[in-house]
């Protein structure tokens, strides 16, 4: 496949990457350029420099998966990208420690009027009552945003000896008291935090967080440190809260307009520090969220889930271990499911029994879909758009949890619903290898690959020999076979494994053979 790489990324990002596929790094590309160039590529890699804009992935005709190789991707259109099916990928660890610990450096150097002092030395000068500091031990920290940088600045903060308030609403009270800090709604924080600090990524509900508004509900003298994401605290508001003396200082890293133009305010202010988004440049942190991004597009070129996927479900990486192993077996079993259907598909029902319905189940699932969907609809379908495919055909989508099972210690099974009847499939893992162990009620082993004729018969003499005769002239080799008596009297099932593609003409003969009332091929390898 082939790889764009259009922003300045580590060479052993890029090392990887050619590893496996053709690179080409094109760097300074017009937004007419990339548009044009971009038909040909299954991937691209961006920095921040790269606007991925809907007429970018519009005009991705093979585009499978942008990575951005840092945290932040607003200058990517998610919702155009999932539209499209195709995964965007980020690199949050790679860059932590780096964001979190220039966020302390900016938080000191406001304290402590460090780059103030610093020009006056070098124009010569000897200011030492001009440059009065103030302590952080024992000030309030308010932490807006507790995700790995908001959470690795309040453990530091408190090395300081520094109270730390911190709002999320998707973290715990239990997982607050661990860390030894605690939660609190913003305009708690407005009113008491001595410093700020803001983690969050902008969004439509975080443009602009930080308002007139809001900086008139803060305590005086307020601090505040912006390396979050530009666009997160109105710009303008700012000015007018130092101006006002509601904000004794701001330190900032991140922009609404990037590069800064020069006659920004922000830039005249004594009280304001600024640096040019370098949250993220320190060398190991450019190593490391090159080499994680290049692994996770080759793990999405492999169709293989990606825990740093942003337009999926996230997905811890020790559930991610967990259930890993199963992806292949539920996707499989829904292409089995959707081969024996008949109708229209009205509910698709998946249902976890045993240790593994204690995790979150979501992506298997997700998984599950884009086996029942790939066989059927021209469109690709992968683990971003399946659900969105799904809810638009009016199908109806369930899970369901049970920690009981008889003879597995865990079994997952798929059920669909048609507007002619319903079938399920139920497999397991033995070991790492999958294995459906069921198919409509009834106990099989088959190993869910390559090609699969099913043909129920009447349970005499000759009709398996049948079959295997036909199949020889056709110089069909079955790899394996089980025969399944149903509940109804003198009739069964053979399962077989054949080792190449059966046409429809041989298909129709088997049917036509007598005792015979169906056959089926499944393709487990159908995309």
């Amino acid at each position: 496949m082939k790889i764009l790489v259009s922003d300045k990324v580590s060479d052993e990002g890029v090392e990887i990457l050619r590893q496996a596929h053709e690179v080409d790094v094109k760097h300074n590309l017009t937004p007419d350029e990339l548009i044009a160039t971009i038909p040909q590529y299954d991937a691209l890699v961006v920095r921040s420099e790269t606007k991925a804009t809907r007429a970018v992935i519009e005009a991705a005709a093979n585009l499978k998966v942008i990575g951005r190789a840092g945290v932040g991707v607003d200058n990517i259109d998610i919702q155009a990208a999932t539209e499209k099916g195709i995964m965007v990928i980020n690199a949050p660890d790679g860059n932590t420690v780096a964001a979190t610990e220039h966020t302390m450096a900016m938080m000191l150097a406001l304290a402590r009027n460090v780059p103030q002092a610093y020009r006056s030395m070098k124009e010569g000068k000897w200011e030492r009552g001009k440059f009065m500091g103030v302590e952080m031990r024992g000030k309030t920290l308010g932490v807006i945003g507790l995700g790995r940088i908001g959470t690795g600045v309040a453990k530091r903060a408190l090395a300081f000896e520094m109270k730390v308030l911190a709002y999320d609403p998707y973290i715990s009270e239990e997982k607050a008291e661990d860390l030894g800090i605690e939660l609190a709604e913003l305009d708690q924080i407005y009113a008491q935090a001595d410093f700020m600090t803001l983690h969050l990524p902008l969004t439509p509900e975080t443009k602009h967080l930080l308002n007139d508004g809001v900086f008139a509900k803060m305590k005086k003298g307020v601090r505040i440190v912006q390396c979050a994401r530009g666009g997160v605290i109105d710009e303008a508001a700012l000015v007018r809260a130092i101006e006002a003396g509601i904000v004794a200082g701001a330190a900032v890293d991140v922009f609404e307009k990037e590069p800064v133009l020069p006659e920004n305010p922000l830039l005249k202010l004594d009280n304001v520090i600024v640096t040019p988004h370098l949250g993220a440049s320190t060398k190991e942190a450019q190593l490391g969220v090159a080499v994680d991004v290049a692994a996770g597009v080759l793990a999405a070129l492999n169709e293989e889930p990606v825990t740093t996927a942003v337009n999926m479900p996230p997905v811890p990486l020790r559930v991610m271990q967990l259930i890993k192993p199963y992806f292949q077996l539920v996707e499989k079993m829904g292409t089995l499911a959707v081969y024996l259907a008949e109708g229209r598909i009205q509910s698709i029902e998946v249902e976890y029994k045993g240790e593994i319905s204690e995790v979150d189940s979501k992506m298997l699932t997700i998984a599950t879909l884009k086996g029942v969907l790939n066989p059927i609809l021209q469109e690709a379908v992968n683990y971003i758009n399946a659900p969105t495919v799904a809810k638009s055909r009016g199908i109806k989508v369930r899970e369901m949890k049970s920690q009981e099972t008889e003879h597995f210690a865990n079994l997952i099974s798929v059920r669909i619903r048609t507007d002619k009847g319903d079938h399920r499939v139920a497999g397991t893992l033995f070991g790492e290898e999958a294995r459906i162990v069921m198919i409509d009620g009834y106990r099989v082993d088959v190993t869910p690959r390559g090609l699969l004729l099913i043909v129920p018969h009447n349970d005499h003499p000759g009709i398996i020999g049948a079959v295997g005769s036909l199949l020889g002239e056709k110089k069909i080799n079955i790899m394996s076979m089980q025969v399944v008596r149903t509940e109804e009297a003198g009739k069964s099932i053979m399962f077989l494994e054949v080792e190449s593609d059966i046409c429809n003409d041989s298909l129709l003969k088997i049917k036509a053979l007598n005792g015979i009332f169906g056959a089926k091929l499944v393709n487990f390898d159908a995309k």
